[in-house]
């Protein structure tokens, strides 16, 4: 079975637990504004890989993952829209190495879909944008139904999830729409941590380079104290604080 990847990072710490092997698919269906990987957008774009072939590269790295409490996370793009692919690279993993799996998705999937892909998978990074389904619109180009089903769906199952929110000044920093987004997460069973991610431009220059006009331009980054805020504001919709 082959996959079509973007790119592979053997030394993550930021997409789960632990240290973790990073593979970054190709091909998803939203157009977020603040995206740092639009080159991951097109589905035929990227190189194709084999399960052993990604298996090779974990390998040579497998005590740094196991001694830290990692494994593997696979994101994007998107990664279920490769789910049979994903499923049977975490499938191997798990039994040839016992590794912790984990998937980064917007959720822009329909559970059915996804089902086989989420049996090997530990744990669920899910970015939820906005819950103001117009607005995700003007920010995703695609609605926010199918998210919201897929959230709910993960909660019916109880599967662990971590609720990842990118925080743009001006964009998804308002104060109603951090407290909808609180009280959403609140209805969820399983979420076991939230994140808010402050929202950078280090991406920015793919978009000139793929001849795109970058909607963000000139948007600051956000400061720490700001990010503070929205997550305090979260956990108060939750019911935490």
């Amino acid at each position: 079975m082959k996959g079509r990847i973007h790119s592979i990072e053997t030394f993550g710490t930021l997409d789960g637990p632990g240290i973790r092997f990073v593979l970054f698919m190709q091909g998803c269906m939203l157009r977020c504004r603040y995206c740092h990987n639009p080159d991951s957008w097109a589905a035929d774009a990227g190189r194709t890989m084999e399960v052993e072939e990604v298996m090779a590269e974990i390998e040579p790295y497998l005590a740094y993952y196991r001694a830290s409490g990692g494994g593997i996370t696979v994101s994007g793009g998107e990664p279920t829209l490769q789910a049979p692919f994903v499923a049977e690279l975490f499938r191997a993993c798990k039994e040839r190495w016992g590794l912790h799996t984990a998937v980064d998705t917007s959720g822009f999937c329909e559970p059915d879909h996804a089902a086989g892909l989420l049996e090997q998978t530990d744990l669920v990074l899910l970015d939820l944008k906005l819950m103001d389904n117009d607005r995700h619109a003007a920010l995703t180009g695609q609605p926010n139904e199918r998210t919201l089903r897929f959230a709910k769906w993960l909660s019916d199952r109880r599967k662990p999830v971590w609720i990842r929110h990118v925080l743009v000044p001006g964009v998804t920093d308002r104060s109603e729409d951090l407290l909808a987004l609180g009280k959403f997460i609140g209805t969820l069973n399983g979420v076991e941590k939230a994140e808010v991610l402050p929202y950078h431009h280090m991406g920015a220059y793919k978009w000139r380079l793929l001849g795109m006009p970058y909607s963000l331009e000139g948007c600051r980054e956000p400061e720490r104290h700001e990010v503070a805020r929205a997550f305090q504001i979260i956990e108060r919709g939750r019911g935490k604080k």
